[in-house]
């Protein structure tokens, strides 16, 4: 989930009003037609009198939105890693909980040397999960009651699949009485992260 404005588009002869949304790794346009551009393949990228220009390989992508340019302009030039959109912080006290791949796990490492494996204390700060079956759910009622305050749980699953879908990590996270507040790209191509979290109201 990124950032959306409504504006104009020029791309080749074409040019239409529409809406532009900057999402993690690649920003889209849908109007009279559409643009999916990722980061990786934008060869240049200018903010200008208003405008965001991206030099792509089929062509030169011109976004006009206005005071936004520089901020978007930035995003794409300086994307967040993601253990920033994952919001861990140096020193954090880390749960981790099923399989994680070692770059994930050297993340981690890098910037916390509490990080506990296959169970979650009371006060941990992060707790992530690996969920690649729908039974790997089945731990989340015992670990939401020892989550306190506005500490997050991160449920990892394996995108487009039948044997665990979204559908399925949303409601056992709200049958677990946590609330579903965000969404990441965990992996480019392979998973996804949901964030969740104590109610305010239950705090």
């Amino acid at each position: 989930m990124g950032k959306e404005l409504n504006c104009s588009v020029r791309f080749g002869k074409q040019q239409s009003e529409g809406k532009a949304l900057l999402e993690t790794s690649e920003i889209l346009f849908r109007g009279e037609f559409r643009l999916k551009i990722p980061f990786s393949t934008i060869k240049s990228v200018k903010a200008v009198d208003g405008e965001l220009r991206l030099q792509t390989p089929d062509g030169l992508a011109v976004f006009h939105l206005g005071a936004a340019s520089e901020k978007w302009c930035d995003k794409i030039l300086h994307p967040k890693s993601r253990i920033e959109k994952l919001g861990v912080k140096p020193g954090a006290k880390v749960a981790l909980l099923g399989e994680f791949d070692a770059e994930f796990l050297r993340e981690v490492g890098s910037l916390t040397k509490t990080v506990s494996k296959g169970k979650a204390a009371s006060d941990s700060d992060w707790i992530f999960i690996a969920a690649d079956s729908k039974p790997d759910l089945g731990w989340l009622s015992k670990i939401s009651k020892s989550m306190q305050g506005a500490s997050p749980l991160w449920i990892v699953y394996p995108k487009g699949q039948k044997h665990i879908t979204e559908n399925d990590v949303l409601a056992a996270g709200r049958k677990a009485g946590l609330k579903d507040v965000k969404v990441v790209g965990f992996s480019p191509t392979h998973h996804t992260a949901l964030k969740f979290v104590i109610p305010l109201a239950s705090r």
